[in-house]
């Protein structure tokens, strides 16, 4: 069985179709699937869909892009959403200063209280983290020596050592379809010097689609492509990866359950 860690199926690129979407994943062996909310207002919507369907659970945050024009969610807020059963994480949280410099403030206490969050609830934080290594390895740092919390590092394709510092910290990091691309060389090499035990896959679909759908919509079945390249990263085979994981998987995100299947 392989674990979908991240992907957006709120968004429109999936209002067609999303049973469909849901059961190509299922077909492909993707057994459990955590869509994100990145934006405050849309928290019903991506619960409605957890709700909607079996195999997917929701996490809720606001994604740092978004911070400055999204009303904050407070720390209670963020523990009041996540009382639902299906609610396993907090973010996608962080900081992108690629787009967005200017809003760094912002960013930053948006940041602050999503990390307070995952400390009080026990659910893992999700980083979003692009051109922020230094500012990100400080504040992970910082933070966590101030009170711990679980997290991942989302869609990792930041340098070195910022991979250092977050697995320092016991924290994993997600292969996205980043890692299948021609020109990634160096960020396969980041993950085949990590911890095989501090290893997620995910999609980020609707987005960064692997070969041989680059360049086109993204879903949830496709992380087995990405795992596909995961596996040869590590010298495994595709099922000894798959395994390995999606064991992770249930590790960080403790409140999903296990599909029958995989309880043995």
């Amino acid at each position: 069985m392989l674990v979908d860690s991240h992907c957006h199926l709120d968004f429109p690129d999936f209002a067609e179709e999303l049973p469909e979407v849901v059961a190509r994943a299922q077909a492909a062996g993707v057994g459990r699937m955590v869509t994100i909310c990145t934006r405050p207002r849309q928290v019903d919507n991506v619960r409605a869909i957890a709700e909607r369907f079996e195999p997917v659970y929701f996490a809720a945050g606001l994604h740092p892009l978004n911070a400055h024009e999204e009303p904050h969610p407070s720390v209670e807020d963020l523990v009041g959403w996540s009382a639902h059963s299906k609610m396993v994480g907090i973010g996608e949280a962080g900081l992108d200063y690629h787009y967005q410099r200017e809003t760094e403030a912002t960013q930053k206490q948006s940041f602050a209280v999503q990390i307070e969050a995952a400390r009080r609830t026990g659910l893992p934080l999700i980083i979003h983290s692009r051109d922020a290594d230094a500012d990100m390895a400080e504040i992970l740092t910082r933070e966590h020596a101030a009170g711990p919390f679980s997290c991942v590092m989302h869609c990792f394709s930041s340098g070195a050592a910022l991979a250092e510092t977050a697995l320092s910290l016991g924290f994993y990091l997600s292969m996205s379809g980043v890692v299948t691309f021609k020109k990634a060389q160096e960020l396969r090499d980041i993950f085949a010097a990590a911890p095989l035990e501090r290893v997620l896959v995910e999609t980020d679909a609707p987005y960064l689609a692997p070969p041989p759908h680059r360049g086109k919509r993204n879903e949830p079945a496709y992380v087995a492509k990405t795992a596909a390249v995961g596996a040869d990263v590590f010298g495994m085979s595709p099922e000894a990866f798959a395994e390995a994981t999606t064991e992770n998987f249930h590790r960080l995100f403790a409140k999903v359950p296990r599909v029958a299947a995989d309880a043995a």
